[in-house]
C-alpha cells in the first residue's frame, strides 16, 4: 500500500438517486415520500429556458418547507452549467436562501477543474457571509469528453467534492457516438461501449476518495435493460444509480445493496480471518478457498454497504 493514502471524503448512502424538475413542485411530494436515498432537484436539462427562474423559485421553497433529512433524504440541486448566464444565479438564490437545508451542488458538464473552483468560490463566499458552519458539498457530472479526458485532475479539484456521475446521454453526444439511446447497449458494438469510460471515472473517484454514481438509463418501460445497466455499474464497483423515473428505485435499491448471501459470506471472511490471525497465519481457508487480507478488505467494504443500509432503516 503507497504511503499515500485518500480515505473517503464523505460517506452517504446513495444506491438511488431520483431526479426531479424544478419546474414541476407536484413532484416534489411524492419525491419526499420515495424509496430514493439521494433527491436531486432540476434547474439544468429537465427545465426549459422560459421556466428557469420559477423553477429556482419552487425548489427554494422546496428546500425550505420540506423536511427532506428528516425523511432520510439526500437532497442535492443540479445547476445550471458554467457556459450558461443561469449558473451563478442558481448558486446565489439557491444557497442566500435556503443553502441550510442543502446537501450538495451537482454540476453538469464539467470539463476542468477550474469548473469546480468557482462554484467553491462562490459557496465559500455565501457560506461566509452568512455565517454558515455546515459546508455545502460539491458533486460533478462528468459527461463530456473534455470532462474525462481530465477526470483525474477534477477528481482533486477541491476538499468540498464529494462524488463524480457518469452523464452517459451527453458523454455519447461529446463523443459522437452512433446512437440514440440513453444507458443502453448498442447492438453495433460487442459488449458495453461505455465500460472503459466508466472504469476511468471509477479509478478516479477510488484513488481520491469520492463516490462513484452511474447515471440514467433512459428507458423507464424496460426495468430489465436498467438491472442489466445497474448490475454491470455494481460489479464495476459504483455504489449507485440515477432513477428518472419512480419506477426505478426500488430496483436501483436492489442492485446496489449486497444480497444477504454476499453480506453473510463477508462476515464469515473477517471472522475467519480474525481467528485465523488469533492463531499466528496471515490467510485462512473457508469454503474451500484461500483468504487473506485482500480477502478481508473486499469483505469490509461489502459489510460496510451492509451496515449503512441496516442503519438507515
Amino acid at each position: 500500500m503507497s504511503f499515500t493514502q485518500y480515505g473517503p471524503v464523505k460517506t452517504r448512502l446513495q444506491r438511488s438517486e431520483l431526479a426531479v424538475p424544478g419546474s414541476n413542485p407536484n413532484m416534489f411530494e411524492k419525491a419526499l415520500a420515495s424509496a430514493a436515498d439521494f433527491v436531486f432537484l432540476d434547474c439544468e436539462d429537465a427545465v426549459a429556458p422560459d421556466d428557469k427562474p420559477r423553477a429556482r423559485q419552487n425548489i427554494i421553497a422546496a428546500l425550505n418547507d420540506l423536511d427532506w433529512r428528516g425523511r432520510g433524504k439526500t437532497v442535492s440541486v443540479r445547476i445550471n452549467g458554467l457556459d450558461t448566464h443561469y449558473m451563478y444565479r442558481d448558486v446565489v438564490d439557491i444557497v442566500e436562501q435556503a443553502g441550510a437545508h442543502l446537501d450538495t451542488i451537482l454540476i453538469p458538464k464539467v470539463g476542468v477543474p477550474a469548473d469546480v473552483y468557482v462554484v467553491d468560490c462562490l459557496l465559500t463566499q455565501i457560506e461566509t457571509a452568512y455565517g454558515r458552519k455546515n459546508r455545502i458539498g460539491i458533486e460533478c457530472l462528468i459527461e463530456t469528453t473534455l470532462g474525462m479526458a481530465n477526470v483525474e485532475a477534477i477528481a482533486q479539484a477541491s476538499p468540498r467534492l464529494e462524488a463524480l456521475h457518469f452523464g452517459v446521454a451527453d458523454y455519447a453526444a461529446s463523443c459522437r457516438a452512433r446512437t440514440v439511446s440513453i444507458g443502453g447497449l448498442n447492438p453495433d458494438y460487442p459488449g458495453d461501449q461505455w465500460h472503459a469510460s466508466l472504469t476511468r471515472m471509477l479509478v478516479a473517484c477510488r484513488a481520491y476518495g469520492l463516490r462513484a454514481i452511474d447515471g440514467p438509463y433512459g428507458d423507464f418501460n424496460d426495468p430489465d435493460g436498467f438491472v442489466a445497466a445497474a448490475k454491470r455499474a455494481a460489479a464495476l464497483g459504483f455504489e449507485g444509480k440515477w432513477a428518472i423515473h419512480p419506477t426505478q428505485i426500488v430496483l436501483a435499491n436492489e442492485v446496489m445493496s449486497p444480497a444477504p448471501a454476499e453480506v453473510d459470506r463477508a462476515r464469515r471472511i473477517l471472522v475467519a480471518l480474525e481467528e485465523a490471525a488469533a492463531a499466528g497465519r496471515g490467510a485462512a481457508q473457508l469454503d474451500g478457498r484461500m483468504i487473506d487480507a485482500a480477502s478481508a478488505r473486499m469483505a469490509e467494504n461489502v459489510v460496510r454497504q451492509a451496515d449503512a443500509i441496516a442503519a438507515k432503516h
